[in-house]
């Protein structure tokens, strides 16, 4: 994008943020902190692009004004992480909210393909999941214990695993945006066939309920952020395939650092979820309700940090 364009696009912004900074009352913490986010990443794309030029050195002072603001009389450090946990994150979610739309509809559509395809083909969650595997679980299913695979192993050893593991799918879900969405769409589809196929075979041994007790004790979180992973990489996807005014660079550097913050923050919860596979999942049959209480409390975690709290600083914030 030409210098000319990128100041006419923004000059509206930088005087209503020069404005903030300049008056002498007190502005909110939450729109100074919003001000500061939107002028170093429009700095860092001045620096990259137009180096010499008087709107790097404009933005850069208007940086270095809203840094001392906010962060005078208090410890940098602190409150650094503060902000990008409380403004940066939800900002990112916010500004790729379409694309993890699209993935979680991809998700839902993948696992009810899986599930109806298993319940019409005999032969097809065998395909899907391997010989051994169906087999192990219907001799679990059988002996009464149909979730009895997640009380293999050592529970420290198991929570290790299974968190690298889930991590590396979310990663690659990233990873893969780079190939223009489809190679993200191909990890989505194939990851929502196989839980799709995977409760079909509960379902059809009668044990469903008692089995969804075990699986979504880890899986709720789980497979929730693995569906953000999945809209990290549609964004990235998108950026190159619909640059809009930027050139496929800069939109590919701009979405890919958005999306990378929110894929970090899935990093914790694919800890909390592994933890909870490796040391609670085994022991899903001493109490139904705390199961349930573990569920509903994970959805509403997730729904909260991905969907509500996001929402409620964009209209407070009133970001676009």
């Amino acid at each position: 994008m030409r210098e000319a364009s990128f100041v006419e696009r923004n000059k509206e912004k930088w005087t209503l943020i020069e404005n903030n900074l300049s008056i002498s009352k007190d502005v909110d913490p939450d729109v100074l902190a919003s001000n500061y986010i939107e002028l170093t990443n429009d700095l860092a794309y001045a620096q990259t692009f137009y180096p010499e030029s008087k709107v790097r050195k404009y933005l850069n002072e208007l940086a270095v004004t809203a840094h001392q603001k906010i962060y005078k009389d208090q410890k940098a450090s602190n409150n650094k992480f503060r902000s990008f946990v409380m403004e940066e994150i939800p900002q990112a979610i916010w500004s790729i909210r379409r694309p993890l739309m699209y993935s979680l509809l991809i998700f839902i559509l993948a696992s009810v393909i899986g599930f109806l395809s298993a319940m019409y083909d005999v032969d097809f969650v065998r395909l899907i999941l391997g010989d051994q595997y169906v087999d192990s679980t219907i001799e679990s299913i059988r002996a009464g214990d149909p979730a009895a695979v997640y009380g293999k192993g050592s529970n420290f050893g198991s929570a290790i695993w299974i968190t690298i593991n889930n991590v590396r799918v979310a990663f690659m879900a990233f990873a893969f945006g780079l190939f223009l969405s489809v190679g993200t769409g191909y990890i989505l589809f194939s990851n929502g066939i196989m839980l799709g196929a995977f409760h079909q075979l509960f379902f059809q041994y009668g044990v469903m309920g008692k089995a969804m007790s075990a699986i979504w004790i880890h899986g709720t979180i789980e497979i929730s952020v693995i569906v953000v992973a999945g809209g990290c990489g549609f964004a990235i996807g998108n950026s190159l395939l619909f640059p809009g005014s930027y050139t496929r660079l800069a939109s590919f550097v701009r979405t890919a650092k958005t999306a990378m913050k929110v894929l970090l923050s899935t990093v914790p919860f694919f800890v909390v979820a592994g933890t909870l596979e490796g040391f609670v999942t085994r022991y899903y049959e001493v109490s139904v309700w705390l199961c349930v209480i573990i569920i509903v409390l994970s959805l509403l975690g997730i729904v909260y940090f991905y969907i509500i709290n996001p929402y409620r600083l964009a209209r407070r914030l009133q970001w676009k």
